[in-house]
């Protein structure tokens, strides 16, 4: 078939890519020139595993293309995916901003040629899809077309393995011609017996906030119980096992932190808080959740504080990780952005390392601010404590005798649980996890 891609954002770049890997004619287009220029010269915008392999084979394959041309892209498609941004409103309401979803859909209307079924890719409010489809009548009124929900479900770090073996696919339509249109995109599927999910548009729509809002409130809860048996001298890794042993709870994230980030769980908890108020609802789990989470990151300063004898000022602190969660550059609402601030603003020094999110940090956290440097060794040198912050491979097994030679103070603070505590105090360390006092 052939599809256009609109954006080449990390679900437009990756959906767009895997499709191509399925077999489809894939053109994806973004306004940003630049962008387009670096992918035509096999630069991936994103740090994805995996995914500039699968884009160099696909284009070297004549599947992928790239173009900042809309027309000729739009028209004689089978299929128009719209997998723009949709960022918390920068008016601070917690509503999700639609402006690139109502502009792509203006600029595509006036190229559609022959039936085409227009899919949201994007996270998107309840309603989103109507919109689309009224705005398309508006500026075209011949247009032969049908519009539809197709929620992603990707993992950043994982996403080309959660799109070609989903645990399930959700296409929200209207006509039988629009379900065919989908179904034959997600045909070599089938072998492998994923489910369809198939329903109307509002409920496709509402799923995906719904999944995430979900997952969020399950980190929340674990991160509230971490904290109370941090109170009471119980063992948090302990309990999350004895509960996710449960095939009713499960044990995926049952893991406690420093708090969710991330480019979803943030943004769609709060647009879901808000398409619940408009329609006179109150979600009340969602709520505590969102509460949850900026009282965790909060939580964390104070637990470093307290590792640092009462106060961070004039200490020197090794950051590892920076990136909300491992095998990404994604900096988007990561602990680190609320915590790190936090304790340079009381006067400590921060030296860190992230493998892949140190150019994307400085946007967020800049050099005035902490030191960035190669490795993670470099960062302990001379410092007051260490600071696992993101649990990337690359420092689940780093030399102890060799960390506690080279810092002033062998603290080690993990927030991630990464380390087993005895294996820390055998080498001197005093350690601080979440949950584990």
């Amino acid at each position: 078939m052939k599809i256009t891609m609109i954006g080449t954002g990390y679900v437009g770049l990756v959906t767009g890519t895997c499709f191509a890997e399925f077999g489809h004619h894939i053109t994806c287009v973004d306004k940003d020139t630049t962008k387009i220029d670096k992918l035509l010269n096999g630069q991936i915008p994103i740090y994805e595993p995996g995914l500039d392999a699968l884009v160099a084979k696909n284009v070297g394959e004549a599947r992928l293309s790239f173009t900042s041309e809309l027309a000729d892209a739009v028209a004689g498609a089978d299929a128009v995916f719209l997998a723009v941004g949709t960022p918390t409103s920068r008016r601070g309401d917690g509503y999700a901003d639609l402006t690139y979803i109502y502009e792509a859909t203006k600029e595509i209307a006036v190229h559609l040629k022959g039936y085409t079924v227009i899919i949201d890719k994007s996270t998107v409010p309840v309603g989103t899809a109507r919109q689309v489809a009224r705005i398309i009548k508006e500026v075209n009124p011949d247009a032969d077309f049908d519009v539809a929900s197709n929620p992603e479900f990707l993992r950043e770090g994982a996403a080309i393995s959660d799109f070609m073996r989903p645990d399930r696919v959700v296409i929200g339509v209207e006509t039988a011609r629009a379900e065919a249109v989908l179904r034959d995109i997600y045909q070599p599927l089938f072998l492998q017996e994923t489910p369809i999910v198939k329903t109307d548009i509002e409920t496709a729509e509402l799923t995906k906030y719904a999944a995430n809002a979900f997952l969020a409130a399950k980190i929340s809860f674990i991160n509230e119980i971490a904290l109370l048996c941090d109170s009471i001298g119980a063992n948090v890794v302990d309990l999350a096992s004895g509960i996710g042993m449960d095939g009713r709870i499960g044990k995926k994230f049952l893991h406690p932190g420093p708090g969710y980030g991330g480019s979803c769980f943030p943004k769609d908890t709060l647009a879901l808080l808000r398409i619940a108020q408009e329609h006179g609802q109150n979600l009340r789990i969602v709520e505590s959740a969102v509460e949850v989470n900026a009282a965790q990151k909060a939580m964390m300063v104070k637990k470093i504080r307290d590792a640092l004898g009462g106060s961070e000022a004039g200490k020197t602190i090794a950051c590892l990780g920076l990136t909300f969660k491992p095998e990404t550059d994604d900096m988007r609402d990561s602990p680190a952005i609320t915590i790190l601030p936090a304790l340079a603003e009381k006067g400590a020094k921060i030296k860190a390392h992230d493998p892949q999110g140190m150019k994307e940090a400085k946007h967020y956290l800049p050099e005035s601010m902490i030191s960035y440097v190669a490795d993670p060794y470099e960062a302990a040198q001379d410092a007051d404590a260490v600071i696992l912050m993101t649990e990337w491979n690359q420092y689940r097994a780093l030399e102890l005798g060799k960390l506690g030679k080279i810092m002033n103070n062998k603290v080690f603070i993990d927030l991630r649980n990464v380390y087993r505590p005895e294996n820390l105090k055998a080498q001197g360390f005093t350690y601080i996890g979440v949950g584990r006092s």
